[in-house]
């Protein structure tokens, strides 16, 4: 039985010095490009001269301070840019032929002081805002336990396989507060299955026709998404109540979902030393693994409360009605979870999602499965908490062989998992449209379409001059099911029809570690060689997938570096460098006819020394271009003409 790793007693402990190497070694864009020239069988197109020799990039990381004073590329930004509200944020429409490409997808700059806002009115009005937010929150958690418990006709299943939904008009029957035109209304426009209902103010969107007297009312442009998902989670209440209530674990524990969060104030205090009876007050971003579907920033009270029969709810509410704010884009309803102890091993964990968005900046290619409301399901929140149990269980797991008889020591297995948390963690972060990311797009007559592109840290070696980290990324739709393209990214034979780094090289998968029950949800490590003796590269690669989504991130690593962690060295001494795919599917299961197709994110980051903040070259954008360009035929290739 082979032990991988080794002891390596003479390798420097600088692991994080020769992972940059290999980053350096691997990563550069002249180094890529001598690979895409290199391919003759995939021609490359859009690689003619540009309009413009250089692309300006906005570089600002805002926050809720002042900016600093502008130099003069940043006045240019503002005074040439009608639409920019602030100088904190420059997002160029894309030149893309797709429509609606042209979508800002960062929270927009008005939003970035709400949260102080909101903490000096939580403050400073003491009293009076305090009880407002206290009375809404106990009302949000008496609609959360009903919504919890009732069924139909107020809950509803979307076709075969599909999600539940709230009927509009049962909701308003059960919880909603109108006057009798408002009833009237509802009894014209009810025919069939309703497919939307009144906002919060008394405003309503239907797909139904409405006769022309009531057309001229003033409709509010958001979006009503709803959804219940009810699933075991192996974990006991009060671990989950405090995994909802610490809002630092909430933010690492759904980081695929969680951008950021703050915790804005305390109202109420805990009691008995749990978090009964606690009610705090925080801002957040909610993201999809895109920067083309925009960033859900809120504001909102969370109420924690344990009921008589040892059942817990937490309960999200917005508190827009009582602190009012131009252009909210995005409320949470009561949402939350009521969770009930199954044994002694896990819980009932029954979550509601209700929120109203605005979805007019939303990319068509993401409309149909945002606004099903699938995208930001409960579904989603169910997955990724099961997903983490799924991830302690196998961290604090003993040690096994692998099939091939591999052996990884367990403090090496421990390592290596939190290396590829670390991993998975970093490519979420780059690669959605929080308002930390600032995003622009490729100049006109480039192949690649609905392209993204910003800058990342700076990365510096010793010996070396510096470069900069750029992070660009595409999404295209393809009408293949998720699994079937889930699974030719993942597996070490059909890498090298895709990897460029890896093309006409053999890849094997050395070991892998399994996350939960499905096989194909693991962490491994890929060695390509150029011949039976050679390694070129070594890659970290974690794998997962379930019924609403998946993913694919990888990252060279340094072989001596790799070594070092499975021998149990610290992992947050490593730079790692992820790039990779998320898929979705690109519509709910059981929405309209037709089978559920794949829609493709590709995300890239490798370190460019030509660039700088202010300015990327040509000779970049037309590497950017060749890489997303030349993948993304491949992949199609492979996909619709059976090359599997």
């Amino acid at each position: 039985m082979a032990n991988i790793g080794g002891n390596f007693e003479n390798v420097s402990d600088n692991i994080q010095q020769n992972n940059i190497l290999e980053v350096f070694n691997n990563g550069y864009f002249e180094n890529i490009q001598n690979i895409v020239v290199a391919r003759d069988e995939v021609p490359m197109v859009g690689l003619q001269e540009a309009p413009r020799c250089e692309i300006e990039v906005n570089y600002n990381q805002f926050g809720a301070n002042p900016p600093p004073e502008m130099n003069p590329v940043e006045d240019y930004f503002v005074q040439n840019n009608e639409n920019s509200g602030s100088p904190l944020l420059y997002n160029p429409s894309s030149p893309q032929n797709s429509p609606g490409s042209e979508s800002s997808t960062n929270a927009k700059p008005d939003h970035m002081n709400r949260a102080s806002d909101l903490l000096m009115a939580v403050s400073i009005g003491a009293g009076l805002n305090k009880n407002k937010i206290i009375e809404q929150a106990v009302e949000a958690m008496e609609e959360l336990f009903k919504l919890a418990i009732m069924g139909e006709p107020l809950w509803q299943h979307n076709g075969n396989g599909g999600m539940e939904t709230l009927n509009g008009f049962q909701y308003l029957r059960e919880f909603g507060s109108f006057d009798a035109t408002m009833e009237q209304i509802m009894r014209m426009v009810e025919v069939g299955e309703p497919q939307c209902f009144l906002s919060s103010d008394c405003n309503c969107n239907f797909d139904q026709d409405v006769p022309s007297s009531f057309s001229k009312l003033n409709f509010e442009p958001l979006n009503i998404e709803t959804s219940r998902e009810t699933a075991f989670v192996e974990m006991n209440p009060m671990n989950i109540v405090q995994l909802l209530m610490d809002t630092k674990q909430w933010a690492t524990t759904f980081y695929s979902i969680v951008s950021r969060t703050t915790l804005l104030g305390v109202i109420l205090e805990n009691v008995d030393g749990s978090y009964n009876g606690v009610l705090q007050v925080m801002s957040a971003e909610f993201h999809q693994r895109t920067p083309l579907i925009p960033a859900r920033q809120c504001y909102f009270a969370r109420y924690c409360k344990k009921h008589t029969n040892g059942t817990w709810g937490v309960v999200d509410v917005s508190l827009e009605n009582l602190f009012p704010y131009p252009q909210v884009q995005f409320r949470r309803r009561p949402s939350g979870c009521v969770i009930q102890e199954v044994g002694n091993r896990g819980s009932k964990v029954t979550w509601i999602e209700h929120v109203e968005v605005d979805n007019r900046s939303l990319h068509p290619l993401f409309r149909p499965i945002v606004s099903s409301g699938f995208a930001f399901s409960a579904k989603r929140w169910i997955a990724t908490i099961n997903r983490h149990c799924q991830w302690l269980t196998t961290s604090t797991a003993r040690t096994a062989p692998t099939t091939d008889g591999v052996l990884i020591p367990q403090e090496g297995r421990e390592s290596l998992l939190k290396l590829a948390e670390k991993m998975t963690k970093n490519f979420f972060n780059n690669i959605n449209s929080c308002s930390e990311n600032v995003w622009s797009g490729l100049p006109q007559n480039f192949a690649a379409q609905d392209v993204r592109l910003r800058y990342g840290n700076i990365l510096k070696v010793p010996g070396k001059p510096s470069g900069n980290i750029v992070i660009f990324t595409t999404s295209i739709q393809i009408p293949v099911p998720m699994e079937v393209l889930f699974d030719f990214l993942r597996h070490e034979r059909t890498r090298n029809r895709w990897d460029l780094l890896s093309n006409q090289r053999h890849v094997r998968e050395l070991v892998y570690v399994s996350n939960g029950e499905n096989p194909k949800n693991r962490v491994s490590i890929m060695q390509v060689n150029s011949s039976p003796n050679k390694i070129e590269i070594l890659y970290l690669q974690e794998s997962y997938t379930d019924e609403t989504g998946s993913y694919i991130v990888y990252a060279p690593m340094d072989i001596m570096a790799m070594s070092k962690i499975l021998n149990g060295g610290n992992p947050k001494f490593v730079s790692i460098l992820p790039s990779g795919f998320s898929i979705m599917p690109d519509k709910a299961p059981g929405q309209g006819d037709g089978a559920v197709g794949s829609i493709l994110t590709l995300a890239f980051q490798s370190v460019d020394r030509l660039s700088n903040k202010e300015y990327m070259p040509q000779s970049t954008l037309k590497i950017i271009d060749a890489i997303l360009s030349t993948t993304v035929a491949s992949i199609k290739d492979a996909m619709l003409f059976g090359i599997r």
